[in-house]
């Protein structure tokens, strides 16, 4: 009998007691399929060391850093399954370059992020973390010095116009907002499709009541939103950061907070995380901060779930994942023999259910 199928995930979904943090994530999925084991690697560093993915066709990420030496001493290794959709904790090319896919799951996060960008800029709109405060301090008599801001029919300027972009457009259609998008890899015409208008940055900025930031990390938008992209903007602009926290500089944010630049911000992200307990934007009541985990519900912990193990039993048949963030590792040599070697072991075994 031939070696099994081998799937490792890391420490990080786990909680203390063992159980997965997470809730389900679909692991039933997996039942009934043979020669196939799963399991859960032992605690490790947040940059998740080359030994720990030694003996793994496939790993599930969640937080944890993959970096190019592990990659380049993996040659067993043919997935990295991301759980969501950024990627910026993997080294892109050494995994293309060794013949690793990396897939991502934008089905499974799409209405939960999407959602979550709405509840930011709701939450904003309403000041609704000062009036919590006020209300459990007992200063329920200064309430009319939080005044909430308008939504509807306003100027929403959103940063990237994609699955999750495009789904918030719709989640926010009712406020009838006149819709700006930022995205240079859309056209015009697919703006209009979801209901926006196609713009350069600068014109969205200085336009902007709502600015969303929905776009990807890249080293075109690292610190995308710095001091002279702040001074373009309204000072009765308010920023929602969902996406990465890199593509704010958060110097520059504090600065314009602090200063009356912009009104206020909401972020589920920060540069560093977790953010040092000092950080100066702490300190700030014009803004709305998360650790990272708004869109974490039971409906997102499924749909992600389910789309990582989908990609697994992908590679497991001898099949490229459908959602890649590395598209051009399906040409490579390496990975297409991977596949075939996989495909002769396992691709005519019983699939588990729902696959």
């Amino acid at each position: 009998m031939s070696e099994s199928f081998r799937v490792g995930y890391t420490h990080d979904f786990l909680t203390a007691d063992g159980s997965i943090g997470w809730g389900d994530i679909g692991m039933a999925k997996y039942e009934g399929i043979p020669d196939l084991e799963v399991d859960f690697m032992p605690d490790h560093p947040m940059v998740l060391p080359a030994e720990f993915a030694q003996g793994y066709d496939a790993l599930g990420v969640l937080a944890p850093k993959i970096t190019a030496e592990l990659l380049d001493n993996s040659p067993r290794l043919v997935l990295v399954a991301r759980f969501g959709v950024g990627y910026d904790s993997v080294d892109i090319e050494a995994a293309t370059r060794n013949g690793i896919a990396v897939s991502i799951t934008p089905s499974g996060v799409r209405r939960a992020i999407a959602s979550t960008a709405l509840t930011m800029l709701l939450g904003a709109a309403h000041r609704i973390v000062e009036k919590d405060r006020i209300t459990r301090t007992g200063a329920w008599g200064t309430k009319l010095d939080y005044m909430g801001f308008q939504v509807t029919g306003r100027t929403l300027g959103v940063i990237g116009l994609g699955n999750i972009g495009r789904d918030f457009l719709n989640l926010i259609s009712p406020f009838e907002m006149n819709v700006l998008a930022y995205d240079p890899y859309i056209t015009a015409e697919q703006a209009a499709a979801a209901g926006a208008r196609k713009v350069e940055l600068d014109e969205l900025l200085a336009e902007s009541d709502y600015v969303v930031i929905l776009c990807n990390l890249t080293p075109e938008t690292f610190h995308l939103m710095n001091a002279e992209r702040f001074a373009q903007m309204k000072p009765t602009a308010i920023l929602v950061n969902i996406a990465r926290g890199p593509i704010v500089d958060e110097t520059a944010l504090y600065e314009a907070l602090s200063t009356g630049r912009i009104r206020y911000a909401a972020t589920d992200v920060f540069e560093t995380e977790p953010p040092d307990p000092e950080n100066p934007l702490f300190s700030l009541g014009n803004i709305i901060v998360a650790p990272h985990a708004l869109g974490w519900t039971e409906e997102s912990a499924m749909g992600i779930g389910t789309s990582v193990i989908d990609s697994v039993l992908a590679v497991r048949e001898g099949r490229a994942p459908v959602t890649l963030a590395n598209p051009d590792v399906v040409d490579s040599p390496i990975f297409q023999k991977k596949l075939a070697d996989l495909k002769a072991r396992f691709g005519s075994g019983v699939r588990g259910p729902e696959a």
